[in-house]
């Protein structure tokens, strides 16, 4: 499902380019207000950001659904309807890197995510992003377009949790709908979001 911006590509990503990809996202997300909340210190997400992304998007590389665009300037891992995340590897990870005040949120916040998920089989953009210095260039749009464009094909909707109010309207534009805002004390608000395909 290749796609272009310019002369920029989106290329499909190999088990082989796993590592340079969690690399693109790590510098993505560096300023990330959600992620830098699970991840406060230099060390710590240095450490388990990397972790935590695979085990949540990591089996897009699997499926053949995750792709980065250029010279790994921004990534996304797409997760194919009935394709959960590893929620035993998730949790290892937040059991070593979170504090005890954090880790009780975390059935709360858990319970609010699984209860926006679709009902129906849907599309799970696990994660997405642009390294800061190339961001606002197209690459993001690039590098949903494709699964939205095969969402629409096949009538399934599409599923994301941003954890940064700057991007809701970048997937606004995409489609996407706010479901929820998520907010507890001493975390910044997470937004479940939906698109429905379009005619």
């Amino acid at each position: 499902m290749p796609a272009t911006t310019g002369s920029v590509d989106a290329s499909t990503a190999t088990a082989a380019e796993e590592e340079d990809v969690l690399a693109a996202l790590s510098l993505a997300f560096s300023a990330d207000p959600g992620v830098r909340w699970y991840f406060p210190t230099p060390p710590t997400y240095d450490r388990y950001f990397p972790e935590f992304t695979r085990a949540y998007g990591g089996k897009a590389f699997d499926h053949g659904t995750a792709f980065y665009a250029g010279d790994y300037v921004g990534a996304a891992l797409w997760l194919p309807p009935d394709v959960q995340p590893d929620y035993d590897a998730i949790g290892a990870v937040m059991q070593a890197a979170l504090s005890e005040e954090q880790l009780a949120l975390m059935d709360e916040f858990i319970d609010r995510v699984e209860k926006n998920h679709p009902s129906e089989p849907f599309w799970e953009l696990a994660v997405l992003g642009v390294e800061p210095v190339h961001q606002r260039n197209g690459y993001g749009k690039l590098l949903v377009e494709p699964v939205l464009e095969e969402c629409d094909r096949e009538e399934t909707p599409a599923y994301l949790i941003s954890s940064n109010v700057q991007n809701l309207s970048f997937y606004i534009r995409q489609g996407f709908e706010i479901v929820d805002t998520i907010r507890f004390p001493t975390m910044p608000p997470f937004f479940p979001m939906r698109r429905d395909p379009r005619a």
